[in-house]
C-alpha cells in the first residue's frame, strides 16, 4: 500500500530549527523524524513512499540521493572508510523501500499536495497519509481491517491532546466569565494519521484543505470514520514537542519503534520467569 507523506510545511512554529531545514528533516537522536515515520511504516510492511514536498525540498532530495545506511548502524570500517560493514540486520531494511519525490510547492496546503500526488496514487485500491511531524504506537493492521470493514472513504486517527489547556469563556467586552482547565477525556483530535481511497479526490476542490471542505463532504455522506486510540501519540509542533520526544529518545522509551517494543516483551518475559 502507498504511503503519502506531507513535506512541505514552513513549521512556523518550531522556527528553532525549520529556518535551516524542513520540519520533517528536524532530528530526533541520529535521524530525522520522517525516518522515524518511515520507519513505523515499513515495519507494517509498507514500503512504497510518496513524498510531497514543498519548503526546502532540496535538504529532503539531497538526504535520500545521498543515502547511507551505516550513518544509523553500528559498523565496521576498513579501507579509510572505502569500506563499510554494517553489524545490524535490520539497518538495511530501508535499502528497499521506493520513495517518489514530488516537489509540489511551497505554499500549498495539505489538501492541494494531496491533489497533486493523485496520478500516483489512481491505481491504489487504498492509500496512507500522514503530516510526517507525529508518532505513535497505534496497530496500523487493526486500523486498516477496521477502515476496510467500513466501506467508507477515509479515515482518520483520532487521538487525545497530550496537554492539558486552561480555558476561558470570555465576554465581548474582555470580561472574563469562567477560567478551567480542560478535560482531556472528552476531547478527541486529528492525529495525522490517514487511510483514505481513491474516491477521495471526487470530494476536493482546487485550493481547499484537506481536513475542511473534503472532510465536511464526507461527513455528510457519511463516508469519513475515526478510529479512537488511547495509548501513544505526540506531534512535533513546538520546540517543547521536540524535547520531549528528543528525551524519549535519548532514554531509549520509543513506543513507536518496533524493536523497542519487542525488547520491552523480552524483557517482561524473562521478569515473568525469573
Amino acid at each position: 500500500m502507498k504511503v503519502v507523506l506531507f513535506c512541505g510545511g514552513l513549521g512556523t512554529r518550531i522556527r528553532e530549527y525549520s529556518e535551516a531545514v524542513p520540519k520533517p528533516m528536524i532530528p530526533l537522536g541520529h535521524q530525522p523524524i520522517l525516518r522515524h515515520v518511515m520507519q513505523w511504516y515499513s515495519d507494517y510492511g509498507h514500503t512504497d513512499f510518496v513524498l510531497c514536498l514543498g519548503y526546502k525540498a532540496n535538504v529532503i532530495k539531497d538526504f535520500f540521493l545521498n543515502y547511507r545506511p551505516h550513518t544509523f548502524a553500528d559498523c565496521v570500517v576498513t579501507g579509510g572508510g572505502k569500506d563499510v560493514e554494517i553489524l545490524n540486520d535490520d539497518a538495511q531494511a530501508d535499502i528497499d523501500w521506493r520513495i517518489t519525490l514530488l516537489d509540489t510547492g511551497i505554499w500549498r496546503n495539505i489538501g492541494e499536495r494531496l491533489w497533486a500526488a493523485r496520478h500516483h496514487l489512481k491505481n491504489e485500491k487504498m492509500f496512507l497519509a500522514n503530516y510526517s511531524d507525529g508518532l505513535t504506537d497505534v496497530d496500523l493492521n487493526d486500523m486498516i481491517q477496521k477502515f476496510e470493514a467500513s466501506g467508507k472513504l477515509a479515515c482518520f486517527l483520532a487521538v487525545r491532546p497530550p496537554l492539558t489547556y486552561h480555558l476561558a469563556d470570555i465576554a465581548s467586552d474582555g470580561d472574563v466569565k469562567r477560567f478551567v482547565t480542560s478535560d482531556r477525556s472528552e476531547i478527541w483530535i486529528n492525529g495525522g494519521y490517514f487511510i483514505m481511497r481513491p474516491e477521495i479526490f471526487d470530494y476536493m476542490r482546487e485550493g481547499e484543505e484537506l481536513v475542511i471542505e473534503p472532510f465536511s463532504r464526507l461527513i455528510a455522506d457519511g463516508q469519513l470514520m475515526a478510529y479512537k486510540h488511547e495509548g501513544f501519540w505526540r506531534s512535533m509542533d513546538t520546540l517543547r514537542d521536540w524535547q520531549t520526544l528528543e528525551d524519549m529518545v535519548e532514554k531509549g522509551d520509543m513506543p513507536w519503534d518496533a524493536r523497542t517494543r519487542a525488547e520491552r516483551e523480552r524483557r517482561s518475559v524473562v521478569l515473568a520467569a525469573s
